[in-house]
């Protein structure tokens, strides 16, 4: 990999558009940590390796750590029936485990499916649970089939609050991003928190970039509310790797395939996708497109961020990670600072 290579794959990112940001990390070391375009093309503000995007199903893996958190803690177990926390939900959820929200196998109704028609407010994770008080049914017996569901983590986010006695965001806060050093990212609360240098998504739409930053879905939390950063992010894979957050027999748990999905190339453990030797998630959300796809035996992790809604980055992180080499092999003086640092050169038209 050089920097020529990874400069071309992001000279759509350039420009006056909606930006990227990206990150190679080899062996702890970060090879490239790059950012272009616009975090806020109204504002003309610069992506930079600093720039919080909005996680969006990214955000799974820091909930699903919340509750392995708890786990070690003893304040719950990964085989609590989530009516053991919140009582309220309907007879046909009394199976349903916090290991089947963990792996998509509750067979929840979609809440987004029961949103009224029309309806303009912004839900929060309670409003989710409100939505699924009312609905006394599942799409199959929990347990027997996979179906990706965003309301089981917003369930996890409340078994969270419940259990810790405190906000989910405040308990991420105390808990996962500020032992960690990740002091830029957040789990954004309209009123409550603000987002430092924030970028704001976009889509296009006849052949115009529209901000399209938030909708109705945006304030739930446990499925996808964290923003955070490339920076942020490196600190976010090291503790991966070792026992400062979490011991190796929980991590191992997170990451142990248990489901086969709707993609038979990939198995789901608990918020992570596992193919082959690879752990990795996307994240798709109104104007953002992000993913994270690690390589633990080759110690290689690529993040890439963009607020854009179009294209999905995962096939760019790949090509990414397939042209890395192996840090044995680097030539002389490569393992320096990284073969790319800070911004790539703006195109036409300023960011």
């Amino acid at each position: 990999m050089n920097a020529e290579d990874v400069d071309a794959r992001l000279q759509a990112y350039r420009g006056s558009v909606p930006g990227a940001s990206v990150l190679v990390v080899d062996h702890g070391t970060p090879r490239v940590r790059v950012a272009c375009g616009c975090a806020d093309l109204e504002r003309g503000e610069p992506a930079t390796p600093a720039t919080n995007y909005r996680l969006a199903s990214l955000t799974k893996q820091f909930t699903a750590a919340a509750i392995a958190l708890l786990v070690e803690d003893g304040r719950l177990g990964f085989d609590d029936r989530v009516r053991d926390w919140l009582p309220s939900l309907p007879g046909s959820i009394a199976p349903v485990t916090l290991r089947q929200l963990l792996t998509h196998t509750a067979g929840l109704i979609d809440y987004e499916d029961l949103i009224a028609p029309g309806a303009t407010g912004a839900l929060r994770d309670a409003d989710v649970l409100a939505l699924l008080e009312r609905e006394d049914r599942t799409y199959f017996p929990p347990g027997t089939a996979y179906r990706y569901s965003n309301g089981g983590y917003a369930l996890l986010a409340l078994t969270v609050e419940r259990a810790a006695g405190t906000r989910f965001a405040a308990f991420l806060r105390r808990r996962l991003f500020e032992p960690l050093g990740m002091h830029g990212t957040v789990a954004f609360e309209a009123g409550i928190s603000t987002v430092p240098h924030r970028a704001y998504g976009y889509s296009a739409v006849g052949g115009a970039w529209v901000r399209t930053d938030q909708d109705a879905t945006s304030s739930v939390l446990g499925d996808g509310g964290i923003y955070s950063s490339i920076d942020d992010l490196a600190k976010w894979d090291a503790a991966l790797y070792d026992d400062r957050l979490l011991g190796a027999g929980t991590r191992r748990s997170l990451f142990t395939p248990t489901t086969p999905t709707d993609d038979p190339a990939v198995r789901y453990a608990m918020g992570w996708r596992v193919s082959g030797g690879t752990w990795w998630h996307s994240g798709e959300s109104i104007g953002f497109r992000n993913v994270i796809v690690r390589h633990p035996r080759r110690r290689l992790t690529v993040i890439v961020l963009t607020n854009r809604n179009d294209p999905q980055p995962y096939r760019m992180a790949l090509a990414i990670a397939q042209s890395a080499r192996p840090a044995r092999t680097r030539g002389p003086g490569s393992s320096a600072a990284g073969i790319i640092a800070g911004r790539v050169p703006p195109g036409p038209g300023g960011c």
